[in-house]
């Protein structure tokens, strides 16, 4: 793991409220001049989910796709965890949609986390109509 990451995340946390996407683009453009790299996007999603810090992490993916990066389950698993910490299961099923646009396919990972956020939400209808989704798609 790289030893920025930390660091990184700390500053994105920082810019969290109230949340100003501009400095935010410019910090993650100054951490990576080159552009998103796959495994600390990856990284630093999954910080960002164990803080709860879902505005935060759907920015940084947003930020992503900005910067014509190939997004795949792992950062929107990562994104999905962050709305079941926080308990936004509108979000997680918006995220869906948003991965069904950009052709990343659904995995279990995906569905027990959007599960979760619905569950945790207390939308038990939701979540049952998660779980049927997924056992019809094996």
């Amino acid at each position: 793991m790289d030893d920025r990451i930390p660091s990184i995340l700390q500053a994105l946390l920082r810019l969290q409220v109230p949340l100003q996407s501009d400095v935010l683009f410019a910090t993650l453009d100054e951490a990576f001049p080159n552009g998103p790299d796959p495994r600390m996007g990856t990284c630093i999603l999954s910080g960002l989910a164990k803080q709860s810090a879902l505005d935060v992490a759907c920015r940084v993916l947003s930020w992503h796709e900005h910067s014509k990066h190939k997004l795949n389950f792992y950062h929107y698993g990562a994104v999905m965890d962050a709305c079941a910490n926080s308990g936004r299961w509108t979000k997680a099923f918006e995220l869906f949609s948003v991965m069904s646009e950009h052709h990343v396919e659904s995995n279990t990972i995906i569905f027990n986390a959007a599960i979760s956020a619905c569950e945790k939400a207390g939308e038990w209808q939701k979540a049952m109509q998660l779980f049927a989704a997924m056992m019809q798609g094996r």
